[in-house]
Order: structure tokens, then C-alpha cells, then sequence
């Protein structure tokens, strides 16, 4: 897009007549570093809170007559406004350390969090979205249930949810005033603390012809009577997610969720006359063993039991590091391709679906989620090279100074050491994460 527009795809090289280029969002709120070089601000954390400094910081220095460096000098000392240029990483052999902030810019920058009540919903509902013709209005933002992988969880804390009067019920109301499909999101839709009276909103005879479908149910949340509402909403399958169908790998990534909630979701959503089940989980954990797979093979078995109407669906991926999470230090285990195999092969024979996430582009995902500015040249060179997790391997072979793919995807850094988004500060402290994975550890040698 920078090259259709003529503006250089590299901050360092705009001049005086090319535009402030910025970004924000999730991946560039978690670790903007991979692709810092390409931006001359990014804002770190909810855009709510950021924009409007954005815009005014912009708008004040360049009306007042101000240089392009004089805008992103004002920039970088507003709150949660990073600017990339004005830092420059250390390194040591493959390891950083240090971080220099450079022309008065702060240590590090603090991610800003919205606190208000309203929250996102959208401004197009069109047959050509992604979504076809459905309104989306988020219902909470973050999640209370801190799975220590979970960035969705530890990156946006704390856990907010809109308040029915005033803010969620009149936001649905407009997008019904366009659609009679309505979507709910979040990580944890059902743990709104109005939800059953969202739920009684919605199903009102009033709203019969409305369709509803949740982004994210939690397991232990799923009743007979959330079952029939969404059934009759035209709803035909639900998902939860329960990492694992073993106990112990559930304890050590801190999901609280017993065996029996998982078969009682599953016997609730027949009962309640969905036709599908679908579950999230995972492989690769930290601590996880064979013993740990097994258990997973055994608990789709035993939900095929209890609810033999279902069609059951496993989805799983392979454990990827997050920055800002206890497991940010962890590395992608390389048995998980097998683990991945051995569900595939053992469930299809029972005649259970199953769904891999690619175990290689999964690795590439832990590159991108740990890179540092090296990763960023490695990039720019795989562009040119084809599309496959081999291109990311040539590319890195063919960049000056870039460590082995395995160092950013595979190894397990050191938790005393610096880490490219150090200067980035998330919600949680790293002593708190520190602590968050000292605990995980320890149920690791249970």
C-alpha cells in the first residue's frame, strides 16, 4: 500500500512531504517491534483512549507551523504514543541488552486502557463484510480467566463489560434498525455479569426473527436453556474452548474447568437441539507430555458418548509464545507437529472431525510474536521469496545479522533477560508474570 501510494516503506527514509504513517491494535500494541521500522508512531493499547491525543497532537504542531521531527518529538511524550524511531536495541551476539530511548524520549511507554463503558460495535453492515450482513457489538473486553498463554486475557486487562441499560441494549437496538443478524463479541461473551438478562432481551417474542450467534461461550456457562435460545436464533453449533482434555495441562496453563463441565456443555447443547459441537484445543503446551494427548483422545471419545447427536469438532493448534503472558519466555515445542498427527490419525478413525492448525505456520507466528527489529529486513526479503514457512528459513539464512528462526520460535529465553517489547509495558508488571510462571512450573512437576 506505502509503494502504490509513492510514500518509502521505511519511517527513517520520509521526508518533510510524506504523511505520519501509524498503526495500533492488538499485534502492534503486543510487539510492534518486527515491524517498527515501517512506522513513525504506534499506538500502544485501546484506541478509544488514543486517538483523540493522536489527532490533536498532529493537528497542534502542524498548524503551529511545526517540522515533521517537531510532530514526533510531541508525539512520543503523550501517553501510550511509541514512537519507534526515538529508540534504538542493543544486542549481544542473539540476545538484547539494552534498550537506548534517544531524543527525550521516556524509558518506556505504558499501554493506555479504556475504563468507559461503551464499547466497540459496528459503523458498516454490509452483504460484502466477511460476516455477511450481521452487526457486531462487543459485549465485554478482556476475560477474568488469565490462561497464561492467553494474550486476549493479560494484554487487556482489566475485564469490562458494557452495561445492559444505557449502553449494550441501545447499541443492539440500532444495529436491529439495519439487520436481523446481531453477533456478540468478546473472549468470554457469557461471563457478561447480565448475561442471562441479555439473553431474555433477545429472545422476546418481539425478536423472533433476529439471529444470533456468540464469538465465545465458556464451557462451564453452557446451559440447556443458552443452548434452545441460540438454537432458535439460528444457531446450530457452538464452540468452547478447553485447551485440553487433560486435568493436569489444564491446571498449568490455569484453566479452571472441570471433566464433568466439559460433558455436561456437551449433553446441555444437545438437549438444548444445537446440532454441533466445536472445541478449541491445543498442543505443545509447557509440561505437556504424551500421557496429556491421550487424555485429550479420550475426552472427545467420552463426549461422543454423552451426547451422541452432536457432530463434534476438535480444532487444535500448537502452543505459540505471546508477549505480555507468563509463557512469554517459553519456547514452541517441536513434538507438537506429532501430537497434531497422532490427534488427526486417532480421532478420524473414531469418526470424530478434526481440525489442525498448520504446525509451521505456527512457527512462523512465534517468530513474528518474539521478533525483534532483525525480523524486519527477514521480512521484506521473504516478500520477494514465495509464501511458506522454507521462504521465512531462506530469508533469515539470507539477512545479515539475524539470529536462527529457531532462536525467536523454539528456544526458551532467559527470564532475567531483556526482551525485544521490555521498554512496551502491558498491564501486568513482568515481576507479576515472573510469578504467573513460577506458579505454571510447579504444575508442571506434578
Amino acid at each position: 500500500m506505502l509503494e502504490d501510494m509513492g510514500i518509502p516503506v521505511n519511517a527513517a527514509d520520509r521526508g518533510e512531504e510524506d504523511p505520519i504513517v501509524f498503526g495500533g491494535g492488538p499485534v502492534l500494541t503486543a510487539n510492534p517491534e518486527p515491524y517498527a521500522a515501517w512506522f513513525d508512531c504506534v499506538l500502544v493499547g485501546d484506541g478509544e483512549q488514543l486517538l483523540g491525543d493522536f489527532v490533536e497532537t498532529v493537528h497542534r504542531v502542524v498548524n503551529g507551523g511545526g517540522s515533521r521531527m517537531d510532530v514526533l518529538d510531541a508525539l512520543c511524550v503523550v501517553p501510550g504514543l511509541y514512537v519507534p524511531g526515538f529508540y534504538e536495541p542493543v544486542y549481544d551476539g542473539v540476545h538484547i541488552v539494552d534498550i537506548k530511548a534517544l531524543r527525550g524520549a521516556p524509558a518506556y511507554v505504558e499501554k493506555q486502557t479504556y475504563r468507559g463503558d461503551t464499547l466497540a460495535s459496528s459503523t458498516v453492515v454490509s452483504p460484502r463484510m466477511a460476516w455477511e450482513n450481521i452487526y457486531m457489538a462487543e459485549v465485554v473486553r478482556s476475560c477474568p480467566e488469565m490462561c497464561r498463554f492467553c494474550m486476549a486475557s493479560y494484554l487487556t486487562l482489566p475485564f469490562r463489560a458494557a452495561p445492559l441499560e444505557g449502553s449494550l441494549i441501545p447499541t443492539l437496538e440500532r444495529g436491529l434498525e439495519v439487520t436481523d443478524r446481531i453477533g456478540l463479541l468478546g473472549a468470554s461473551v457469557t461471563q457478561h455479569p447480565e448475561f442471562p438478562a441479555l439473553l431474555e432481551w433477545l429472545v422476546k417474542p418481539e425478536r423472533d426473527h433476529v439471529r444470533l450467534s456468540i464469538a465465545s461461550v465458556r464451557t462451564n456457562t453452557v446451559t440447556a436453556e443458552l443452548a434452545e435460545a441460540l438454537s432458535q436464533r439460528g444457531t446450530k453449533s457452538l464452540t468452547i474452548a478447553v485447551e485440553s482434555g487433560s486435568p493436569r495441562v489444564r491446571k498449568i496453563v490455569n484453566k479452571k474447568l472441570d471433566q464433568g463441565d466439559i460433558e455436561k456443555a456437551a449433553r446441555n447443547a444437545q438437549a438444548g437441539g444445537l446440532k454441533a459441537l466445536k472445541l478449541y484445543g491445543m498442543v505443545g503446551v509447557p509440561g505437556e507430555t504424551e500421557e496429556d494427548v491421550g487424555a485429550t483422545v479420550d475426552m472427545m471419545l467420552n463426549l461422543k458418548k454423552a451426547a451422541p447427536k452432536l457432530k463434534l469438532t476438535l480444532g487444535c493448534s500448537t502452543f505459540v509464545p505471546k508477549s505480555h503472558t507468563p509463557f512469554q519466555w517459553k519456547g514452541v515445542d517441536k513434538a507438537a507437529d506429532k501430537r497434531l498427527k497422532r490427534l488427526e490419525k486417532e480421532l478420524r478413525k473414531a469418526g470424530i472431525q478434526f481440525r489442525p492448525e498448520s504446525y509451521k505456520w505456527s512457527v512462523v507466528q512465534a517468530l513474528l510474536s518474539r521478533g525483534d527489529r532483525r525480523v524486519n529486513e527477514m521480512l521484506m526479503r521473504a516478500r520477494d521469496l514465495g509464501d511458506s514457512l522454507s521462504t521465512f528459513k531462506r530469508a533469515a539464512k539470507e539477512t545479515d545479522g539475524m539470529p536462527k528462526i529457531d532462536h525467536y520460535a523454539h528456544a526458551d529465553h532467559p527470564v532475567d533477560g531483556i526482551l525485544p517489547w521490555q521498554h512496551l509495558h502491558g498491564p501486568l508488571p513482568v515481576e507479576v508474570l515472573r510469578k504467573h510462571l513460577l506458579e505454571a512450573e510447579e504444575e508442571m512437576m506434578n
